[in-house]
């Protein structure tokens, strides 16, 4: 089963009076890329959060969010760092002045700068930990969830489109037995027109033919190409997770095949079929971009 590197997921638990929501998202990407957003007391846990979804999620540009509300008025638990706040305000207006900028909401703005914004308590204590592990895994369920609901659909449209390649392929059949029988008179017509019937040596003739339809016959092909097809469905039908990469390579291959049949068609239909084949081939590559 196919995972998508697509996701989402969301928890929210009640702890004490706070409110604990994780959230988290990802698109895809090559490379492993975690962004993490959390409340300033929770910092010094960021690198046991950071090893926990690169361990879980594996690939993607993963975004991990961690807010914690007061579900009361008290004004405890939260504060504004002053002085960071007048130096950001101070900055920011005298650079608007000198480039004549508007200065828009500019409060809200500096609000959302880091540490601006901050909890006077240094660290987290175990037990409120223990409920932001637990709502990080219920996030992470539900993420992968949506992740492998994602994958399914993928991988039916992969399958589809290996299918067609399969039957495009067949359809050259038929134009290739033609190609060699236009070949083989198109070269009689045009010895004929530069020597006459006696001058030429008909077993020589042959062999000379036969030489020149091996070099462009692409049953070899064919045969690679049906057996990477089929190969690319069969890594389809792994258990392995993570498999992205592994398709792209047998794409890529694929491709070779399909780029060697059409440097050797010489037939207009049999260069529409390949050229058919190379726009499946584009598709299949456009979503395994976003494969895990």
């Amino acid at each position: 089963m196919l995972h998508s590197m697509t996701g989402y997921g969301r928890a929210v638990l009640q702890f004490q009076d706070k409110t604990i929501s994780v959230e988290i998202r990802s698109l895809n990407s090559k490379y492993t890329d975690v962004r993490i957003k959390i409340p300033q007391n929770y910092k010094e846990k960021e690198h046991l959060l950071r090893k926990e979804l690169i361990e879980q999620l594996e690939r993607g540009k993963i975004d991990l969010s961690i807010d914690v509300t007061s579900t009361t008025n008290s004004e405890e638990g939260y504060g504004l760092n002053r002085g960071l706040f007048k130096s950001y305000f101070r900055e920011l207006s005298s650079l608007s002045q000198e480039l004549s900028l508007p200065t828009g909401d500019m409060m809200s703005a500096i609000l959302r700068i880091p540490n601006v914004v901050i909890s006077p308590e240094g660290t987290v204590d175990d037990e409120e930990w223990a409920h932001v592990q637990k709502a990080l895994n219920e996030a992470t369920k539900e993420f992968s969830l949506f992740r492998q609901k994602e994958g399914s659909a993928l991988q039916s449209e992969l399958v589809q489109r290996i299918q067609n390649i399969l039957t495009l392929m067949e359809e050259i059949v038929p134009f290739e037995q033609e190609r060699f029988q236009y070949i083989r008179t198109k070269l009689r017509q045009r010895l004929d027109e530069f020597m006459s019937k006696e001058e030429v040596d008909k077993n020589r003739f042959e062999q000379e033919v036969l030489f020149y339809l091996e070099k462009i016959d692409i049953t070899e092909e064919r045969v690679r190409l049906a057996q990477h097809c089929n190969y690319f469905i069969e890594e389809l039908q792994t258990k392995s997770l993570s498999k992205g990469r592994k398709l792209g390579f047998i794409s890529q291959e694929l491709g070779r095949e399909m780029n060697t049949m059409g440097a050797k068609a010489y037939s207009h239909e049999i260069q529409r079929i390949v050229v058919c084949m190379k726009d499946e081939l584009e598709k299949i590559k456009e979503q395994l971009a976003n494969i895990l």
